[in-house]
């Protein structure tokens, strides 16, 4: 049994690197639905679909516990499969609500009512699915009152990434930073709702400024797994980690070596 991350494509490699990282002793599965990648511009019917799916494999493969190291797979399913119903022993867990807990100042699994927060104007920049969902919306609003978000929906950005093209990424950055600050011209903080951002995390913050906070999923998301796994241990599990793929394992070594820029193996789903 190991702990299973799991996303659509390479992004969610930030957070099992950063989990891996905070975390050196815990057996971790990554799986890449790469067949069906991206996700960020399906139907959120298509993609609760593709994701219980690859869950459920994960489950049956020993992972009891997976996050959805993928904005868009939390957004689009993870609530609607938690109140379908989990079966006994398993567990799994979204990217939003970690991010949200830094963004307003709360501690882990803190579960009181809403309350004003040092922040007031947010922007959100994510995929358009995820922006579509209205998901990073809903979650804050459980957690925190008078916050105004503008989401900027960035295109092409996951695709430049993946791709290896970090000059057109971080042109892509600034154009989608300038959309947004036509919409909300001066923004407290900006939340980064892609696991794949991380990687042009410095993109961002220059094109925002200084004075503009930046929050990145991929360290406080290992932060918060390390919290929960503390609280219920059992969770961890003590069996092999492994890296496996929907799609063809050579080609997604190849691109996800290139990703990390570090030597990756996957093997068949």
């Amino acid at each position: 049994m190991s702990v299973g991350i799991f996303d659509s494509g390479l992004g969610g490699l930030t957070i099992w690197e950063a989990v891996t990282r905070r975390l050196p002793d815990l057996p971790v599965t990554y799986y890449g639905d790469n067949a069906h990648a991206p996700y960020g511009v399906r139907e959120a019917g298509d993609i609760h679909d593709l994701t219980r799916a690859a869950v459920e494999d994960m489950w049956d493969k020993g992972c009891d516990l997976v996050v959805l190291a993928c904005n868009t797979a939390s957004a689009a399913a993870l609530r609607r499969m938690q109140e379908a119903g989990v079966p006994d022993g398993k567990r799994v867990l979204g990217v939003f609500v970690p991010l949200i807990e830094a963004l307003t100042e709360r501690g882990w699994g803190d579960n009181s009512p809403p309350r004003e927060v040092a922040v007031g104007q947010v922007a959100l920049f994510a995929t358009p699915a995820t922006v579509a969902s209205r998901a990073f919306q809903r979650e804050l609003a459980f957690r925190a009152i008078g916050v105004d978000v503008e989401a900027q929906a960035c295109g092409g950005v996951v695709d430049a990434i993946e791709d290896g093209d970090m000059i057109l990424a971080e042109a892509l950055v600034r154009s989608h930073v300038d959309a947004l600050r036509r919409k909300m011209p001066r923004p407290d903080a900006a939340v980064l709702g892609c696991t794949h951002y991380p990687l042009v995390t410095e993109a961002f913050q220059r094109a925002l400024g200084p004075e503009v906070k930046v929050f990145s999923q991929a360290d406080i998301v290992a932060e918060s797994l390390a919290h929960y796994l503390s609280r219920r241990p059992a969770m961890a599990g003590d069996g092999p980690g492994r890296m496996l793929t929907t799609g063809d394992p050579e080609r997604v070594s190849a691109r996800a070596t290139q990703f990390l820029r570090r030597p990756l193996t996957f093997e068949s789903a």
